[in-house]
């Protein structure tokens, strides 16, 4: 049978590699990239609603107990309450703008009861300082405006204490709610610029409005999961030609090789023939 090289070792081989890898391509990693494309756009899209959106009161936009989502994140709010700076941590290992920096969050007691978390900017590491100084909320009541987020991925690494200072990987309200025992909201609320609390670092920068290479990395996925698939379809096609490599009809067989008695044998006998002729 002209395609019965499809089951040798080797070629099932080949086979399972590049259906594998155009599965992973088609199934999981172009829309991992079409995925993180639309995310990317409705984050662009959410903060460019913001820009023209007024700040609402907190309590019209996200309930209590609520975490932000959807339309609600970027979105402005105004809040009236206390700073609590009993349980503010720092968040590490941040970058903002290219740059190392650590974010300080703290809890805010709104009038009506219920506790958020507050993203107050970023402060630059200091030489000589594995904590860097920052300046302290405002005492007393106070209205701010801050954009609302959701969670960040609880990180499993636990708070650590450093020179007074509790440090967090991740802005999440159930890490800080548990890392300082002040129970706090989901999601939290990162200052706009200019407002009560803001480290002298300055609030966290926006991000930039651009969509990202997302869309175009999903694309390559394709065209690589493709370019496997035709590879290995054109290669299958040749090899089932008459004249393929491994096709074997109409070929000479290889010669046996001699062994070396065999060799021996024939030159002992070549050499009574040349004695004989000679003589």
């Amino acid at each position: 049978m002209r395609f019965r090289f499809l089951l040798q070792p080797n070629w099932l081989l080949l086979t399972l590699v590049v259906f594998v890898f155009t599965a992973a391509c088609y199934a999981v990693l172009a829309p991992w990239q079409f995925s993180r494309n639309a995310d990317q756009q409705a984050q662009n899209s959410a903060l460019t609603s913001s820009f023209t959106s007024k700040p609402v009161p907190l309590d019209s936009l996200v309930p209590a107990g609520v975490e932000p989502s959807g339309q609600a994140v970027w979105r402005l709010v105004t809040m009236t309450g206390r700073y609590e700076p009993a349980g503010e941590t720092m968040a590490r290992l941040r970058t903002v703008q290219g740059e190392p920096a650590f974010e300080i969050v703290t809890p805010f007691r709104l009038t009506d009861g219920r506790t958020v978390l507050v993203d107050r900017g970023h402060e630059a590491p200091q030489a000589g300082r594995s904590v860097p100084t920052y300046l302290a909320p405002p005492t007393g009541q106070v209205t701010i405006t801050a954009r609302a987020q959701d969670d960040e991925p609880a990180d499993k690494r636990p708070s650590f204490l450093d020179t007074g200072k509790r440090q967090i990987y991740s802005i999440n309200a159930a890490t800080v709610a548990t890392a300082t025992g002040v129970r706090l909201d989901p999601g939290y609320y990162q200052l706009d610029q200019n407002q009560p609390g803001v480290v002298a670092g300055g609030a966290i920068p926006l991000p930039q409005l651009d969509d990202g290479p997302y869309f175009s990395y999903a694309i390559q996925w394709l065209i690589f999961g493709s370019m496997a698939l035709f590879g290995w379809g054109y290669f299958t096609w040749r090899e089932a030609r008459p004249g393929g490599a491994l096709d074997n009809t109409d070929k000479p067989a290889k010669p046996k090789r001699k062994s070396v008695a065999e060799i021996l044998a024939e030159d002992e006998a070549l050499e009574r023939e040349q004695a004989a002729a000679k003589g």
